[in-house]
């Protein structure tokens, strides 16, 4: 669907110039979103999952941990599809999150994947610009990704940081020159962006960020010794088919969670980076941009 067409279905959640917006800059923030007690649901459930984490002493199919960790000083660099760890995760992206992705992608949504991942001081927790459409290629880019904040973020905890507009100019390659896959723009790519014009999404906790899967992106190191959650949920229109396997599915990838399956593929004409083969696994986007081997995000 274009988002002529998407903008003509009533909104569900959003406002008209949210909805706008996300589709003239490639992104949109939403402070404070949603309701404080679910916030305090989700941050319960997600300090369950970190106390776990002290267990484990290297990544698996649940917890990307990062140098250092210790049952002590966790360092959790990701929950891996809390999906599907805990109904309360699940539950907030069915029946809260589809409506806003709804409003964004039209009224028949698929669920992508989940993840979370955590800030936890250290200048390894950079997020270097990447773009997310390389990572998991569809046919066309009715593909966003929607983050909630699990704990205040500001300048001070590494927010998102997008280049507004970036969602209409050039996919970048994201392979070095060796053609190793690195999950990040090239050195010069990432030099040329205009710092000037970057929005960095700050807000309390509950707020929501959404960005589309061509925006350009990346996030500050934390200068906090308090960890950041930020939930993210990937969603598509059911007319953007993928053209690769699914690096890492969920008992709820695929699924319609709005509206009905699509009888017919939208095909956008823009090309798109073909990601590394995941069928090995992976483990997350820190170990892509840290060079622990070819992940994907």
């Amino acid at each position: 669907m274009t988002p002529e067409e998407i903008l003509a279905y009533p909104a569900r959640i959003l406002s008209q110039a949210q909805r706008a917006a996300y589709f003239r800059d490639g992104y949109i923030g939403l402070p404070g979103f949603v309701d404080p007690a679910l916030v305090a649901r989700l941050q319960q459930t997600t300090q369950k999952f970190v106390d776990l984490s002290r267990q484990e002493t290297k990544a698996g199919r649940v917890f990307d941990i990062g140098p250092g960790h210790s049952a002590e000083r966790p360092v959790l660099r990701r929950l891996k599809r809390p999906d599907e760890q805990d109904e309360v995760f699940w539950a907030f992206a069915r029946d809260v999150l589809a409506d806003v992705a709804a409003d964004l992608l039209g009224p028949d949504v698929v669920f992508h994947h989940s993840k979370m991942n955590f800030k936890w001081f250290d200048d390894s927790d950079t997020v270097k610009w990447h773009q997310d459409a390389q990572f998991f290629p569809h046919t066309n880019y009715n593909v966003l990704t929607i983050g909630c904040y699990l704990a205040d973020t500001d300048m001070n905890n590494g927010p998102l940081a997008v280049m507004p507009g970036s969602h209409d100019g050039p996919l970048y390659n994201q392979y070095a020159a060796d053609g190793h896959w690195t999950g990040h723009l090239r050195p010069e790519d990432a030099g040329a962006m205009d710092m000037s014009q970057v929005r960095y999404l700050t807000g309390p906790a509950g707020t929501l960020t959404i960005h589309s899967c061509r925006t350009a992106h990346f996030s500050p190191s934390s200068k906090s010794p308090s960890p950041r959650p930020l939930l993210l949920n990937c969603f598509t229109s059911a007319d953007a088919k993928p053209y690769t396997p699914h690096p890492d599915p969920s008992s709820h990838t695929y699924q319609i969670v709005r509206g009905k399956p699509a009888l017919w593929a939208h095909h956008d004409p823009r090309p798109c980076l073909i990601p590394p083969d995941w069928s090995g696994g992976y483990t997350s986007i820190y170990a892509a941009q840290a060079g622990e081997g070819d992940q994907p995000q």
